[in-house]
């Protein structure tokens, strides 16, 4: 079919697409390399404005010309980005659809003679698929080693059957690790859904935007207890799933609380306590008639609840009828300022519970403060307030504990033998600005604080990021460790997991470093836009040789985009933003903080089979961008909270707002290659990362538009994962709606089961009646954007 003119519309429509290409790469690469960028775009738009000036004129010599630049495009990605096929993809995917187009009879048809154009243009889309496939098995982020340690005999952990997982991280010593081996790394491609349970608890119209899903169930004996995402508190039957009671504390939540979650619940037994200490001897109380067994139950409105297992009833002698008010003694409390949303550390005696404050929202909000409750009556034993002169200063019937003091809203650890409870603590609120912070708000910010568990003194601290502004928390249950050493000796170590991705391991008992600690400079100014007013800057930062996050600054070679369209604009935005590399201060140009505000770890830990001194680990790598937004200190209130930790946040009393958001291009995609999360497996001997894979893929990283092909990419994740006897590590935690399990010798994918919503949750794993069963949450994630559920899922081999 022709047109009036008599030209093909095929051959109008290719000039079309051309000249908009050829714009597009002229525009975008000009201004690229004026803000100092690769001038790839811009070279190789002024190339294809010639192949479009000789196609429009009918010039065999476009297809020519093509070619050439075709291939010294596939020269230019490998040398950007080596032999990585997600970084190459979007180098080469536009050219080789434009290339194939062109030499397809209706686009070439008036280019004559075009044999020998063609043919080289057709060897030049045959080099990119073979540059791709190639890339596909060479990996260069993947690292494909073996731990060679067999399995050893494995050593039982005192008051814990092998059966049972009785605490969120199985011990409290934080490990996630299972000495059972029924699913094995030879068997476990034959796990099958043995049963599911649904909690008909879901996100609501009034419900925070950060309503999640993040459950660990815990397995006492033959009950399985849960809590829901609104915290009701469930007791299953292990074998089938069926609940046998609920428990409703009648939460008070709407959606301007920051979250609404429960990561889990705690156990205690008056039959099997963990009484190895003299302070916890010393400090015992009368065991509860009523209640001699309880579940803890934190729940998100400041209150904390101890339930009898068997009745699914308050313990009416615990606190006031069965429960105690966390906000009590608070300065500026509100239901959602304190917000419990982590197991409990319980001992012998005590009950040991931090909460989160709701981040960047005031400089007025309620303490952080750690507090220790008797594990029998509830009354209140001791106090640790990170922003007081005297942290353990008790308040007294009127008083009030230190508004703003960093808080501890991840699960803490608990050493039995020491009674020493592990404590990770955050930044005083707001987390972006602090010029206002007093040095003894920041004596205990982003630090591991060694408490004493039975009377809250401290033991040791080490602070992991000096006058954080970027929301570098702690924020991982710590893994205790008994370290062998070369020459046959064990350390008790403690390994420190930061969003930095720094691991910190320590001596447990004096916090002495066991790997070293390096005091390194970090940027001092902002390059871009005005000075922050009132601000200073920590002129080094501590540095540790095991590094899960980014070990060097990211370039605008990592720069991704699903098309080399929006590669070229994250670019583009990548060097106007403020970056220095890690610890590039805030500022109203705005600010590339890398790792981002989720970290390169989160709640979810580490695992550890401390027999085999091997650790599993799932770093995320994920970009974020802050931008100060000048206010006046001075402005009313008119926001109780916005339910969301991104977005804009009013950061009250400061001079300033802040909006924090993900490194996103223009198509809501990261600015950043892939991968954005892997698991890793580290020899404990050496601290050396054996093997890494990526982890997830693309199925739903569109949920709105379609359903993708499950293409390995390594995709984010929120979630922790486990190890267990079989060989074997499990996890969940990624976009793609998967649980699954891997070789824990050499990181080989064994099997995966579809969830039917977002596993943001970290799995577990016990025995009912001599059968092995590993259960995962499937409830979603509401700022993670994945599909939301209620389902309990558990798996188990065939009968």
């Amino acid at each position: 079919m022709t047109q009036s003119h008599g030209k093909p519309i095929a051959r109008n429509i290719t000039v079309a697409i051309l000249v908009l290409v050829t714009l597009f790469l002229v525009g975008g690469g000009g201004w690229l390399i004026a803000l100092g960028g690769s001038a790839y775009y811009l070279v190789a738009g002024v190339v294809l404005a010639v192949i479009t000036w000789l196609y429009a004129r009918d010039r065999v010599a476009s297809l020519w010309l093509y070619a050439v630049l075709l291939f010294a495009t596939i020269a230019w990605g490998i040398w950007e980005s080596g032999t990585d096929f997600w970084a190459l993809t979007p180098r080469l995917d536009i050219w080789f659809v434009l290339g194939l187009w062109l030499v397809l009879p209706w686009a070439s048809r008036r280019l004559l003679p075009s044999a020998g154009a063609k043919s080289l243009l057709s060897l030049g889309l045959v080099a990119v698929l073979a540059v791709l496939g190639l890339s596909w098995f060479n990996d260069p982020q993947e690292v494909n080693g073996s731990l060679a340690r067999a399995p050893a005999q494995k050593t039982p952990v005192a008051g814990v059957a092998d059966a049972d997982w009785p605490a969120y991280g199985r011990t409290q010593a934080g490990v996630r690790y299972s000495p059972l081996a029924q699913i094995n790394d030879s068997n476990v491609n034959k796990l099958q859904l043995a049963w599911k349970y649904q909690t008909a608890d879901f996100k609501g119209e009034d419900d925070s935007g950060e309503t999640t899903a993040e459950l660990t169930p815990i397995k006492v004996g033959n009950r399985m207890f849960i809590c829901t995402t609104h915290q009701f508190l469930d007791a299953l039957d292990p074998a089938t799933g069926k609940r046998l009671w609920r428990f409703d504390p009648q939460l008070k939540a709407d959606r301007t609380f920051q979250h609404l979650t429960c990561r889990g619940v705690s156990y205690y037994d008056s039959a099997n306590v963990e009484a190895n200490s003299a302070s916890v001897q010393k400090n015992l109380t009368q065991a509860s008639a009523e209640c001699p067994r309880k579940v803890i139950l934190p729940v998100n409105d400041g209150r904390l609840f101890a339930v009898n297992p068997d009745t699914g009833k308050p313990c009416s002698d615990f606190g006031n009828q069965g429960q105690v008010d966390l906000q009590a003694n608070m300065p500026f409390p509100y239901r959602g300022g304190y917000n419990p949303t982590s197991p409990p550390v319980v001992t012998g005696s005590t009950i040991v519970i931090g909460g989160s404050i709701t981040d960047n929202l005031s400089n007025s909000e309620p303490s952080g403060v750690i507090r220790g409750y008797d594990v029998n009556t509830g009354a209140l034993r001791w106090v640790f307030d990170t922003g007081a002169e005297d942290p353990n200063q008790m308040p007294g019937d009127k008083g009030e504990f230190v508004h703003n003091s960093p808080n501890a809203w991840a699960p803490l650890a608990y050493d039995a033998q020491t009674d020493i409870v592990y404590v990770p603590t955050g930044v005083g609120t707001p987390d972006i600005w602090g010029g206002d912070r007093t040095p003894l708000k920041e004596r205990y910010a982003n630090s591991m604080l060694a408490l004493d568990a039975s009377t809250g003194k401290l033991v040791w601290h080490f602070q992991t990021t000096h006058h954080d502004l970027w929301d570098m928390d702690v924020p991982a249950q710590p893994s205790l460790v008994d370290l062998k050493r070369p020459d046959g000796t064990t350390v008790p170590a403690i390994y420190v997991l930061t969003k930095t991705g720094q691991l910190f391991v320590l001596n447990r008992t004096n916090g002495e470093a066991i790997l070293p600690v390096t005091e390194k400079p970090v940027p001092q100014s902002v390059k871009r836009g005005p000075q922050t007013h009132g601000e200073h800057y920590a002129p080094t930062q501590p540095f540790s040789p095991l590094n899960m996050g980014p070990h060097e600054n990211l370039t605008d070679r990592n720069m991704w985009g699903a098309t080399m369209f929006d590669q070229l604009m994250c670019r583009v935005i990548f060097h106007r933003l403020n970056y220095e590399g890690i610890y590039t201060p805030p500022s109203e140009n705005g600010t590339l903080v890398f790792p981002g505000n989720l970290g390169v770890f989160e709640w979810g830990g580490m695992a550890v089979d401390s027999d085999r001194q091997i650790a599993f680990m799932n770093p995320l790598g994920l970009p974020f961008v802050s931008r100060l937004i000048p206010a006046d200190p001075n402005r009313p209130r008119t926001e109780k909270g916005a339910g969301t930790e991104q977005g804009v946040q009013p950061m009250y009393g400061t001079p300033y707002g802040v909006e924090l958001n993900a490194f996103l291009s223009p198509l809501g995609l990261p600015c950043k290659e892939p991968a954005w999360m892997t698991v890793a497996g580290v020899d404990l001997a050496t601290h050396e990362v054996v093997w890494r894979k990526r982890v997830g893929t693309i199925r739903d990283s569109l949920p709105k538009l379609m359903e993708l092909p499950p293409i390995k990419a390594g995709v984010p994740g929120l979630g922790g994962l486990i190890s267990t006897g079989g060989n074997l590590m499990f996890i969940g935690a990624t976009q793609d709606n998967y649980l699954r399990a891997f070789n824990a010798s050499n990181g080989e994918l064994l099997w995966q089961a579809r969830l039917p919503a977002g596993g943001q949750a970290t799995p577990m794993t016990y025995d009912i009646g001599g059968k092995q069963y590993v259960v995962i949450m499937a409830g979603g994630h509401g700022s993670f954007g994945t599909k939301m559920g209620d389902s309990l899922m558990a798996y188990a081999l065939p009968d």
